[in-house]
């Protein structure tokens, strides 16, 4: 009885919680890191505390445009209908932050799910589940989004949800691998030996050993999320093209790039260092749960 509950016990030193809690002692441990997870920070903290030091309304006009940066009252400026830059580089950002966070996490959350399920039922389940997903990965994600969205209609809600149907399919073929692979293991039989019904068996025992990757794939699907909401919002299939949104501030800004290349600049080199920090992010969680060498 000793060695079957020896078996069943969840794996340490792989890719499980246990492992990822240990692990995590070896983040920002590289100058790289640092700045990666720094960049993610700052921005966030810019984002969603900048706007309180902030009193211009980003959506307030004026007739007076285009002012220069670092006029009184205008750090960067205005843009072409008076409206302060950098209230709505800042307000922007909200959206953004909400669309790349709410749908990577949504996509793990269902991804993970159906992986879960089709690996660890296998037979009709398994096959109804992947061919499903493979129908939406044969397809380019940002084509998916921009089909869901037409569909759907703009707005950010709809944006959540057209992304998380793109990026669902990813975290299901992933989580659907790891855990074939973990059910032919011994402590995944010696649990059933035990009595351990098959919930039991997939949350506390399987999930728990395929989180790892799972934790490392949500990151860098993030930087992906990024992309997919700057595009949606460049091509005006985002919120109102009246509030301010870094994806829309990239296209109306890009008409004046040589007279006042900021108005695109700004929001545009702020979707690039998210996109790249949560990449390198991603790079340095991997080599935190030993992912790399497995």
């Amino acid at each position: 009885m000793t060695s079957l509950v020896a078996a069943a016990a969840p794996r340490r030193g792989t890719t499980g919680w246990l492992s990822a809690r240990w692990s995590a002692r070896r983040v920002l441990r590289g100058p790289v890191a640092w700045l990666a997870w720094g960049t993610l920070v700052a921005l966030s903290v810019l984002v969603l505390v900048g706007p309180l030091f902030v009193t211009a309304d980003p959506q307030a006009q004026d007739s007076v445009a285009l002012l220069p940066a670092g006029t009184a009252g205008h750090l960067l400026g205005t843009d072409d209908l008076g409206r302060d830059v950098l209230a709505r580089v800042l307000a922007g950002g909200r959206p953004f932050l909400v669309v790349c966070a709410a749908a990577t996490a949504a996509s793990a959350l269902i991804g993970t799910s159906l992986g879960l399920l089709a690996g660890f039922r296998g037979g009709w389940v398994d096959a109804v589940v992947m061919r499903a997903m493979d129908v939406l990965l044969a397809f380019p994600l940002v084509l998916v989004a921009i089909l869901m969205v037409a569909v759907l209609g703009g707005g950010t809600g709809n944006m959540i949800v057209a992304i998380t149907i793109s990026q669902a399919p990813t975290f299901a073929r992933l989580a659907r691998n790891l855990t074939v692979g973990e059910v032919s293991r011994d402590y995944v039989r010696a649990s059933r030996c035990l009595g351990h019904g098959s919930w039991h068996i997939a949350l506390r025992e399987v999930l728990p050993n395929v989180s790892g990757q799972v934790l490392v794939q949500t990151t860098s699907t993030l930087a992906v999320t990024a992309g997919l909401s700057s595009a949606l919002s460049y091509l005006g299939l985002g919120q109102d093209a009246s509030a301010p949104d870094w994806g829309y501030m990239v296209r109306a800004g890009q008409e004046l790039i040589f007279s006042n290349p900021g108005l695109s600049l700004i929001p545009a080199l702020l979707i690039t260092a998210f996109a790249v920090a949560a990449n390198f992010a991603g790079d340095d969680l991997r080599d935190a749960t030993d992912l790399g060498r497995l």
